[in-house]
């Protein structure tokens, strides 16, 4: 399973793209994937995870990344509950023409498309900044969406509310073969998550022994392959909560043998235990 090249096209009459999601949250799996076009993706509410290169985390209350041309990303609706909306914006470096960057106008753009090589991930305050503008394109026409466009790109130039998502450009040294194992990976798990998973398989199938394959999990993901494989089972766990099924039935689903070892891996990674996780979103 390799890291898809992924064909954009501008809208009609348009120079860049504009797409709104609002689906339920359950329908996303990993889609890692590239394209030359920079992405601005301004995910309303809610919570979720982003992986952007070869960083890996979790957002809440929202989020709003600015990814550069060719790094690699997937969706950010996996590991959200509920539904997830969010608009994305995606443009060629030069959709204004080949010398556009090099307005005097444009050097705090400019500069912002440099930092955005490693992935930017703006903090809350600007989130909710823009947000808005985000949601007014939706109702603009194509000149206005435009003006509107540039509004937010200046507005993101000018913050130094953010933190980089990759400490160095990875698109070029991100290499093929951990694009193909990563892949793999997540496709076992993904296949395999209701099951006992043996770490001897899917060491096999990277082609590693096992303490090779923990340290290179380890090494690219910044977190083991259980706590991985453990917080993929929670995040399929919390939807099926919401569904009404019932604690005892969602632990074996979910790939654990024993309900109490499952209530506390939950709650490592929700901060509470499942019944109250269920109660909590039922009063909002």
């Amino acid at each position: 399973m390799k890291t898809e090249f992924e064909i954009i096209q501008p809208d009609a009459g348009c120079s860049f793209r504009l797409l709104h999601h609002r689906v339920s949250a359950n329908t996303f799996k990993w889609h890692y994937h590239y394209h030359p076009e920079y992405e601005i993706v301004c995910v309303f509410e809610g919570s979720g995870r982003r992986h952007v290169g070869n960083h890996l985390s979790n957002y809440n209350d929202g989020d709003l990344v600015l990814i550069g041309s060719n790094l690699p990303h997937a969706g950010f609706g996996y590991g959200a509950l509920g539904t997830h909306e969010e608009i994305v914006i995606q443009f060629t470096e030069d959709f204004l023409g080949t010398n556009f960057l090099a307005k005097p106008e444009m050097i705090n753009i400019k500069k912002l498309f440099e930092r955005a090589k490693q992935g930017i991930n703006f903090k809350s305050e600007m989130q909710k900044k823009v947000s808005q503008k985000f949601k007014k394109m939706l109702h603009l026409t194509s000149f206005e969406r435009l003006m509107e466009l540039l509004n937010i790109l200046q507005e993101l130039a000018k913050s130094e509310d953010y933190i980089f998502l990759n400490p160095v450009d990875i698109r070029y040294n991100f290499k093929q073969k951990d694009q193909e194992r990563l892949g793999k990976i997540y496709k076992f798990v993904e296949d395999n998550y209701s099951q006992e998973i043996e770490i001897q398989l899917v060491a096999q199938i990277c082609n590693l022994t096992i303490p090779a394959f923990c340290n290179y999990f380890k090494k690219n993901l910044n977190q083991t392959f259980t706590d991985f494989t453990n917080e993929y089972r929670i995040n399929q766990a919390s939807v099926m909560l919401l569904e009404g099924l019932e604690v005892a039935d969602i632990c074996y689903r979910c790939g654990f043998n024993n309900v109490s070892y499952f209530g506390r891996v939950f709650k490592q990674f929700k901060g509470t235990n499942p019944s109250q996780f269920r109660l909590n979103f039922s009063k909002t």
